[in-house]
């Protein structure tokens, strides 16, 4: 691999989640949030982090207050972002340039208006008037000891409609100051080609430094970052988990696991693409949005297998389906099991779960027997793919010829009761009754819960909890119900999944029935099994 860049200097990888991305639709980080997420992205070994607009953002202004404290960085620089200094006003009296000034953070990042349209329409001033408003913000900065940064706002699109004046934007603030020159697809409607001469124009016109950032709008964001620096760009943008408004940015995880696997460049310090999905997922926690599964690198399906035909060829090598070996950002193969599954998917799938399907005769009559008894189910409604938990116990079951029992259910009922003159916004109570023996002794306990499932799973916990103290930790963290029959009413076929955890780890098992309870109950025992299993080996 080629030397790494000096991340501060020769390249930049500069992350604006808590910034840009925090525009996304429904997403709202408070402070600590912010804090917390700076923190994850310090250890994939970013070079900058955007915290926020201070001065314009009450919430911006705490963190940048709050993180001179509380963030003890290793790798990368706070950047606070603002805008150029109003029209008439020196950069020295205007208040929002002075909270930039005392923000703490020793990089700014200016966005200017470098389309002529917007000059005229939006900030309501005259082309002349914004050129000394970069320049005189950028002077200030500089002035007071500040590294500037310029975000070149609707760049591509003021190149288009006035070249000229779209460079001399960014002429005037690299005469003044400015670092970096950031050109910004800030409508995302860009194609890599497109970008590519762009850039490359900018530089032979400019010799400032160029900086690119893009959103997603054509679904090039990734492509429009890596061509621009292709052709020149030595300062990338963009966000963990391509957060952002509309479509999003482009996936700083992405981008630079694409510039290191793939083209060689070492743009993180080394070693730390392989904590990228850790990070990605531990963002996603704080952001409550999960991670998309097909997200490229990352995602839990990033590296999945479904199909016989590719489980055959993994088994001989890996790498004839993979195009590379995802241990490089942290992430892991995974066959699914499905009714598309074959022999080598069940063997493969067997040792991932600590099982050594070999190809003796015996296992063979075993793995051909799972893999109707799979196909069978699946028939039936069952889904293995995400479903992990219950596929092991399944395959114990036929390896060891008996399903992993801990505890015998005599019975269970739940009913949901509602008053008739119940006040508006008065919640419907459900109870459920679960009778079981374990470890020797008969149990029978009723818990409440805010809906049947809730109050089953109550049940049933408290009931095995006091014959397995381990199963009080145990968690319902996820639960997902899907209509097989679609041409069926509420008569259809139902499909539950069910996400538990133990504080450690989580595990997914699947139940159908002809109700939702029914397939609920069967999930449920699925995942209180497993976890006692794990936890007894």
């Amino acid at each position: 691999m080629s030397q790494p860049f000096d991340l501060q200097g020769s390249f930049h990888v500069y992350d604006t989640t808590l910034r840009d991305g925090a525009q996304q639709e429904g997403l709202n980080l408070s402070v600590a949030d912010k804090l917390t997420i700076a923190r994850q992205l310090d250890g994939l070994g970013v070079g900058y982090i955007e915290g926020g607009w201070p001065g314009a953002n009450p919430k911006d202004t705490e963190f940048f207050r709050r993180a001179s404290q509380e963030l003890d960085l290793r790798h990368a620089r706070l950047a606070a972002f603002g805008a150029t200094r109003r029209a008439g006003v020196a950069a020295a009296d205007d208040p929002q340039v002075a909270a930039l000034r005392e923000s703490g953070a020793s990089v700014v990042t200016l966005v200017a208006k470098s389309h002529d349209r917007h000059v005229e329409l939006a900030l309501r001033t005259t082309l002349a008037e914004n050129l000394a408003m970069v320049r005189d913000t950028v002077t200030h900065l500089r002035e007071h000891g500040q590294t500037v940064f310029l975000d070149a706002e609707h760049f591509f699109d003021g190149y288009r409609a006035n070249r000229d004046y779209a460079l001399e934007v960014l002429r005037t603030a690299a005469e003044a100051g400015a670092e970096v020159v950031a050109l910004c697809d800030t409508n995302g409607g860009m194609l890599p080609l497109w970008v590519s001469d762009v850039v490359r124009d900018v530089i032979d016109s400019t010799q400032a430094r160029v900086g690119i950032h893009c959103h997603n709008d054509t679904g090039c964001a990734v492509a429009n970052t890596l061509a621009a620096v292709d052709a020149g760009a030595t300062h990338v943008q963009g966000t963990i988990n391509g957060y952002g408004e509309r479509t999003g940015n482009a996936d700083l995880v992405s981008v630079v696991a694409n510039l290191e696997l793939k083209l060689d460049k070492q743009v993180l310090p080394a070693g730390l693409l392989g904590d990228a999905t850790r990070i990605a997922h531990a963002v996603a926690e704080v952001t409550n949005f999960p991670p998309a599964s097909r997200q490229p690198y990352v995602g839990t399906s990033a590296f999945a297998h479904k199909a016989g035909l590719h489980a055959s060829a993994i088994k001989v090598d890996p790498f004839l389906y993979q195009h590379m070996d995802p241990v490089g950002v942290g992430n892991d193969m995974r066959l699914l099991v499905s009714d598309m599954a074959g022999r080598a998917s069940i063997q493969l799938k067997g040792r991932e779960l600590g099982f050594d399907l070999t190809d003796s005769v015996e296992d063979r009559e075993l793995v051909a027997r799972v893999t109707e008894r799979v196909k069978a189910m699946e028939q039936g409604g069952y889904t293995f793919e995400a479903a992990d938990a219950s596929f092991e116990l399944l395959l114990v079951e036929e390896v060891e010829g008996v399903r992993p029992s801990y505890f015998d259910v005599e019975s269970w009922r739940v009913i949901t009761e509602t008053l008739t003159h119940a006040r508006p916004g008065e919640e419907a109570v459900s109870e459920a009754t679960v009778k079981l023996t374990a470890e020797g002794v008969r149990f029978v306990v009723t818990a409440e819960g805010n809906g049947p499932v809730n109050a089953l799973d109550a049940a049933l916990r408290t009931a095995i909890s006091q014959a397995f103290p381990e199963v009080a930790k145990f968690e319902l963290i996820d639960y997902k119900v899907r209509i097989l029959d679609q041409g069926h009413g509420t008569d259809a076929i139902t499909r539950v999944l069910i996400e538990t955890s133990d504080g450690e780890s989580s595990w997914v098992t699947v139940g159908v029935g002809h109700n939702v309870i029914e397939a609920s109950w069967g999930a449920l025992i699925d995942g209180l099994t497993f976890g006692l299993r794990k936890h007894h080996r």
